[in-house]
């Protein structure tokens, strides 16, 4: 009897450990993969001047591995669906590796630089495979934190700004070997430690029919709204933020890289604050209230206010709440998705969430060339945040699985 009770709660311990095994293996993967993601970016500028290329350019250029790994979160949170993380998580990471050193040979050509571009992209998908993945793994009260932790590998792109211009002055080759070597060793590593839960629903419909059945849900374009809002703002402030900071406040470029970063960093800590506050309330509470607190600073960084404090005190703040509210999103995912179409909802959830972030600086970009002032940009930020909260809290609450 006694030794009975002893081995019972084994199957839970050995669950548990599975589970945070997991978690730790995805975030580990979707750090190095979105670092492969953005190598681009931070090179830019060398890139603009080997290849003589104008602003529109060089804007395209580091635009066109954002796009295409947004929009393959669609196919590729599906195929998750199907095939499962165990084998997609080590495939996409194995496969970056191929346009990363490709970034070698072709540093001489445009032409050559867009196509790699196009497929560095695939680095970008693998949110849509981690997703599904942590999710069935962890229980409903502990799920909000485990999806907020794991969205912390999306800091991949701010390690990526920071470490591979200095990494380069080492050696103009040496990040995309580091990067590609790191990711041969972790596809590797995760064909061992990644598993699927053994009671995963597979499903056995076309690919077609899945995207279009999430499609078909409702709740699939409410939750890609709401992260349009949240994760296409840090994704917009993460683009245009040196920028703006640079012109507004005549900041070195230097400086402004350094102050942008901070703001990245305050995303990525908030985003599983976000998740595990949801766990405690109701997710779309904390997304209202999240979004709610972006729009108030934006309102007041619309005033145009001196940088220090009030000017930093409002942007760090705006970035805790769109931090915050990307990772409550994703565990509403959670609470508002049949199960077996998390991976689905996810890749088309997550792609709008990247698209959405490339909208606003265009539109601030357009009304600063028009009007000598960023005000009307910051205050259309509000327009869309405090939408986003009224939506949240008045639809979002009352949702099921079913609805």
């Amino acid at each position: 009897m006694d030794t009975a009770a002893e081995q019972a709660p084994a199957p839970d311990r050995e669950q548990q450990a599975a589970a945070y095994r997991n978690l730790i293996v995805a975030t580990v993967g979707f750090t190095l993969t979105f670092w492969a993601w953005n190598l681009i970016a931070p090179m830019s500028g060398d890139y603009k001047e080997r290849l003589g290329l104008g602003s529109f350019q060089q804007s395209f250029l580091v635009a066109v591995p954002v796009l295409v790994g947004s929009l393959g979160r669609i196919p590729v949170g599906a195929l998750t669906d199907r095939f499962g993380a165990r084998a997609m998580f080590p495939a996409v990471s194995a496969l970056t590796v191929v346009p990363v050193l490709l970034l070698i040979p072709a540093k001489d050509s445009y032409g050559a630089m867009l196509a790699v571009g196009f497929l560095l992209g695939l680095g970008g998908t693998t949110f849509a495979i981690g997703i599904p993945l942590v999710n069935s793994w962890f229980p409903p009260a502990k799920r909000g934190l485990a999806l907020g932790v794991f969205g912390m590998g999306m800091g991949g792109v701010a390690l990526s700004g920071y470490f591979t211009p200095r990494i380069a002055e080492h050696g103009e080759n040496l990040p995309f070997l580091i990067v590609a070597g790191a990711l041969v060793v972790y596809s590797l590593l995760a064909t061992v430690l990644i598993t699927d839960r053994p009671d995963r629903r597979v499903p056995t419909d076309t690919l077609a029919h899945r995207l279009g059945q999430a499609g078909r849900l409702r709740v699939t374009w409410e939750l890609s709204a709401l992260y349009a809002i949240g994760f296409g703002g840090i994704v917009a402030f993460g683009v245009y933020l040196p920028t703006y900071l640079k012109t507004w406040y005549e900041m070195s470029p230097t400086e402004a890289g350094t102050k942008a970063a901070g703001f990245a960093l305050v995303t990525v800590l908030f985003r599983p604050f976000g998740g595990w506050l949801s766990d405690r309330i109701h997710p779309a509470l904390v997304t209202a209230g999240a979004l709610l607190a972006a729009a108030l600073m934006a309102i007041v960084q619309a005033f145009d206010p001196g940088l220090y404090p009030v000017g930093t005190v409002a942007l760090l703040c705006m970035a805790a709440g769109l931090g915050t509210a990307s990772g409550s999103v994703f565990a509403l995912v959670s609470q508002v998705t049949p199960q077996a179409q998390v991976g689905s909802v996810t890749g088309i959830v997550g792609a709008m969430g990247g698209l959405g972030g490339f909208v606003p600086p265009l539109v601030m970009g357009a009304i600063h060339s028009a009007k000598g002032s960023y005000s009307i940009g910051f205050m259309l930020l509000s327009d869309l945040a405090l939408a986003g909260c009224v939506y949240a809290y008045g639809r979002m609450r009352t949702l099921r699985p079913s609805d």
